[in-house]
């Protein structure tokens, strides 16, 4: 019988008799449990002999685990499960590696489990097997306590208002009152948001479950429960969702509310979505609190806020937010419809679906099946003595039109559109049917916007770019005065390989009469850009070069996040 590595290094050194370890590895296995479990539990070999011969068979360092503060230990670098699973306890993160205690690091699967949760290598080091489960188990209670404190008392999900969902009732696996399931979920949400993620992905594989947040923009692998959950963690999701859960044919939308304390509600936005081995959800975390950060702290370099900032408050006229999905698009149009929130003024937004709640703000939901398209709701604005309008998206000709005659009859119109750059915006709205007389007399201002990764202030570390390879990435001669140095990643314990939150990086244009001029005789993008590069207009690439130039991101960033 072939041991694994712990039985070959403990006969190895004299600790075990190769029968006696095939024995007890046969046991393990028959009875299902660990070896190391079985080994100690046994008292074939004491903890202590054990963790002593692991860490020279294995050129280990050796660990006392009573001589460390429990409290400083990092937190949530890795799932509880795993930690549970393998007896492991996660020391510290440096650079793209983290430091692992473990009575076992032969134990390849362990290793592979974290690499593949973390992707991050590890460095073993050596505990006693029994100190090293009591330490994993009284983490793990007092998570779990702190889980039952939360769901009874100050966490939970406002379901008071609740629809009367049709359940299939001979479907067992709808069956939503499954404690465990409901405690995933909430431990789930949770740990979302004190991570700081902005989304959350629940994707069903035809041999494996996983579940991944986008923190700071990146995907990662944060839990892999087991496959039979999917269909009650489903219902679960749906039935505070107030969708359907009987309808598993059709994509769905949902709202769902958690209560975080006394005074602090976070909203999340739930889509379904039918996929060969089960529903696939994506949840995404709306906290309101991040349309009230101000505009400074969204990274406008001062000359940008100004513009901006002239924009908005002028008396009428249309201000369009450009880029792709994600891209910080309606945390923006928030903050400046916070700017405008006052008691004088009449805001009315139509969103799909509202996602940040502003008191003070009008907001409907777009229903299309009903017929509340964003046509109809404008239409409608323009009946309800309106100030500001905030169009979510313009999607079609008619909303378009609409949304250009409310500009120029006394309006200020806020929207958003899906384009690359700021110039481009104009040519795409010429391409939808509008008159170019009526874009040059209500566009007052495009702003295309990009998230790049903000490096960790902690651990930053300076980066010796050659000359050429900065000239290639967009920086001029005069600019490299030696004055300044680019940073890189490094990793710690504070932030996420090196990064830790996100900032704006910005193309703000005003329509200038010349600008105007170049629309009104149906110039291309490539005129506008010329144009508005002569009138002080930074692209996207040279605000995020400036931004590296500060320090406040990384120029490989900057180059994944913006073309030239």
């Amino acid at each position: 019988m072939a041991l694994p590595g712990l039985g070959r290094a403990l006969v190895a050194a004299g600790k075990l008799g190769q029968r006696a370890a095939e024995e007890l590895y046969k046991k393990a296995q028959s009875s299902r449990t660990s070896f190391i479990a079985e080994l100690t539990g046994s008292g074939a070999v004491s903890a202590a002999d054990m963790a002593h011969t692991m860490s020279t068979a294995y050129a280990a360092p050796l660990l006392d685990l009573e001589a460390i503060d429990v409290a400083r230990l990092p937190k949530g670098l890795l799932d509880a499960k795993i930690c549970a699973d393998y007896r492991i306890v996660v020391l510290s993160k440096r650079n793209n590696r983290l430091m692992v205690a473990t009575a076992d690091p032969a134990d390849q699967q362990a290793a592979e489990k974290i690499k593949f949760a973390t992707q991050m290598g590890v460095d073993w080091v050596i505990a006693e097997y029994d100190k090293l489960s009591k330490l994993v188990e009284s983490q793990s209670t007092s998570a779990n306590e702190a889980m039952d404190n939360i769901i009874g008392g100050e966490f939970e999900f406002d379901e008071a208002s609740t629809e009367t969902v049709v359940a299939d009732t001979a479907d067992k696996s709808t069956e939503v009152d499954d404690a465990p399931v409901v405690k995933f979920l909430h431990k789930m949400l949770l740990d979302a948001f004190n991570m700081r993620a902005s989304d959350l992905h629940f994707e069903p594989y035809e041999h494996n479950y996983r579940v991944r947040f986008r923190v700071d923009g990146e995907l990662r692998e944060i839990a892999a429960p087991p496959i039979a959950i999917k269909d009650k963690l489903a219902s679960r999701i749906k039935v505070i969702s107030r969708m359907d859960i009987s309808e598993k044919r059709v994509p769905q939308d949902g709202r769902m509310k958690l209560k975080i304390g006394p005074d602090r509600v976070i909203d999340f936005r739930v889509s379904t979505l039918p996929t060969l081995f089960g529903e696939k959800i994506v949840i995404r975390i709306l906290d309101p609190s991040s349309a009230k950060v101000g505009i400074d702290a969204l990274g406008y370099e001062p000359e940008e806020k100004e513009r901006l900032m002239n924009a908005i408050t002028r008396p009428y006229g249309m201000v369009l937010v450009t880029g792709p999905t994600g891209s910080g698009k309606t945390v923006s149009l928030y903050t400046c419809l916070n700017i405008l929130n006052q008691p004088g003024i009449n805001i009315s937004t139509a969103e799909d679906p509202s996602e940040i709640n502003l008191p003070g703000v009008n907001q409907v939901n777009v229903n299309e099946k009903a017929g509340l398209t964003f046509a109809a709701a404008l239409k409608a604005f323009l009946r309800q003595d309106p100030d500001v309008i905030m169009v979510g998206e313009i999607r079609d000709l008619e909303t378009a039109d609409i949304s250009i005659k409310a500009a120029q009859t006394g309006h200020m119109v806020l929207s958003t559109l899906h384009t690359n750059d700021a110039p481009t915006t104009l040519t795409r709205m010429m391409n939808m049917g509008i008159p170019t007389f009526n874009i040059a007399s209500s566009v007052i201002l495009i702003t295309a916007q990009r998230l790049a990764r903000r490096l960790c202030p902690n651990c930053k570390a300076p980066l010796d770019v050659p000359r050429k390879a900065l000239i290639d990435a967009g920086y001029k001669s005069e600019e490299l005065d030696g004055t300044w140095t680019p940073y890189r990643p490094v990793g710690c314990s504070a932030c996420n390989n090196g990064y830790k939150g996100r900032v704006g990086i910005y193309q703000v244009m005003p329509i200038s009469e010349e600008i105007q001029r170049i629309i009104l005789r149906g110039g291309s993008a490539l005129d506008i850009a010329k144009q508005a590069s002569v009138e002080g207009v930074r692209t996207l690439r040279e605000s995020g070069l400036l931004k590296v130039k500060q320090g406040m991101t990384s120029l490989e960033e900057v180059l994944s996040v913006t073309n030239e």
